[in-house]
């Protein structure tokens, strides 16, 4: 358990709190969140924050290649000497919020694995989401609280905006809880590993085809948590959406606009976003309520 430690210290590294960075130091784990990706020699990974690549070593055994993103200089230097001569092995120093997913997705959908820095792991999940058409499967390490928020159920009160969109586009379950004594440094908080089948297209109502319906979704999600005791046609209404667009688009979705937002399912949100594109000018409302995606 000693071995990250030693690596940090022979390369002159301190953990930079700033970034998030607390490095899983317990191998059994470690294996673990590999396996659950079940990479075959044919698949594309790209780990997510490879940082001292221990993981990046599991990840290699099993895929036909390896890109591994890293932030840090630092560790993206150490990173490129420990890998060196390592064909399968790409390191790529970048910010994974700016990474374009679809570039190494050349060949087929690739898969992501990673243990995300918690104060932008949020982020990082919608933004892998927006390249999910380049995604097959994600293994993502999360704090256990925002995971329980992105597999809250309809009903719960940890159901929001994230539950509905990863809802909307994967199917997601916990596989692994993860205590702060398997870090280095140690968190203040226990960690969850989801594993996150992404949705192919016209599955279970995934993946609008149009970007104008996936922004009207994204859009409709937010407005109708914007105040989450109010109604739905309250809040919607508010939003900017035409009172008689609305009624005609409960109607047709055949959604009571007396309900609260976080009593609908995903699915319809689906079917209520996709009624309000086509009764309501959702144009002048989109921009307002689009920071979401």
């Amino acid at each position: 358990m000693n071995a990250i430690r030693e690596d940090l210290a022979e390369h002159g590294i301190e953990p930079r709190k700033r970034l998030g960075q607390s490095f899983l130091e317990d191998r059994n784990v470690i294996r673990k969140i590999a396996g659950l990706a079940r990479l075959s020699g044919e698949d594309t990974v790209v780990e997510v924050g490879a940082g001292l690549g221990y993981l990046t070593e599991e990840l290699e055994k099993e895929a036909a290649r390896v890109v591994a993103l890293e932030l840090d200089p630092r560790l993206a230097a150490l990173l490129r000497e420990k890998f060196s001569g390592h064909e399968k092995v790409e390191i790529v120093e970048g910010d994974v919020l700016k990474y374009d997913f679809s570039s190494t997705a050349s060949t087929g959908r690739i898969k992501v694995v990673g243990n995300l820095p918690y104060y932008i792991s949020s982020q990082i999940l919608f933004r892998l989401l927006r390249f999910r058409r380049s995604i097959s499967l994600m293994v993502l390490m999360f704090q256990k609280e925002l995971a329980d928020r992105f597999l809250a159920p309809p009903g719960n009160k940890d159901y929001g905006i994230p539950s509905v969109i990863l809802a909307r586009y994967a199917t997601t379950t916990r596989e692994i809880t993860v205590p702060p004594a398997c870090f280095y440094p140690r968190p203040e908080v226990v960690s969850a590993v989801l594993r996150i089948a992404v949705k192919e297209e016209g599955e279970g109502g995934a993946v609008p085809e149009a970007i104008d319906d996936e922004r009207a979704f994204a859009a409709t999600v937010r407005a109708a948590f914007a105040r989450r005791r109010k109604t739905l046609a309250n809040n919607l209404r508010a939003a900017g959406f035409a009172a008689d667009g609305l009624e005609r688009a409960f109607g047709r979705a055949g959604i009571d606009g007396g309900r609260r937002a976080e009593t609908l399912s995903a699915d319809e949100f689906g079917r209520l976003a996709g009624e309000l594109a086509a009764a309501c000018d959702v144009r002048k409302i989109l921009d307002k309520w689009i920071s979401l995606w």
